[in-house]
């Protein structure tokens, strides 16, 4: 005797002359009207990589800055640190920066407003250090012209 115990409610019935088979499940078996295959689901609010990192790195820490108190985020000084560090000839730290920034410069470099964006005190910041480097050194073998100026 079979066990219709999982079954009790209204049995779904087959439709004549229905074949079994390749994505065509027995009738007991199919999902019933509004039956969910997943009814739990993901749960609301669950986080992912992406969203535990980005809450992490937008925490707020103090950091003393020329003297200063700042309330600045974790990745505000992590930059911070990676420029400083590359700045006082790490060269480790400055091969990670130049490559953050040739990656930055790409993607603003597409677009003509990006272009906009980029201010001249920028680009000066960015032509000094690049002179810095090649001054002690730490240089990546481009442009081995001697700087003027």
């Amino acid at each position: 005797m079979m066990d219709d115990s999982r079954n009790n409610k209204d049995p779904i019935e087959e439709p004549p002359h229905y074949s079994v088979g390749y994505r065509k499940p027995p009738a007991h078996s199919r999902f019933k009207k509004g039956q969910s295959g997943n009814p739990r689901g993901r749960p609301k609010g669950e986080r992912n990589r992406t969203t535990i990192l980005n809450s992490i790195l937008n925490e707020r820490v103090v950091v003393t800055d020329n003297g200063m108190r700042k309330r600045i985020t974790k990745q505000e000084a992590v930059y911070k640190q990676l420029v400083n560090k590359a700045a006082s000839g790490d060269p480790r730290a400055a091969q990670l920066l130049l490559s953050e920034m040739r990656e930055i410069e790409g993607r603003i470099g597409s677009t003509q407003a990006g272009r906009e964006i980029v201010e001249e005190i920028d680009q000066h910041v960015f032509q000094n250090f690049l002179k810095r480097m090649r001054n002690e050194g730490g240089g990546d073998g481009e442009n081995t012209e001697p700087d003027k100026g």
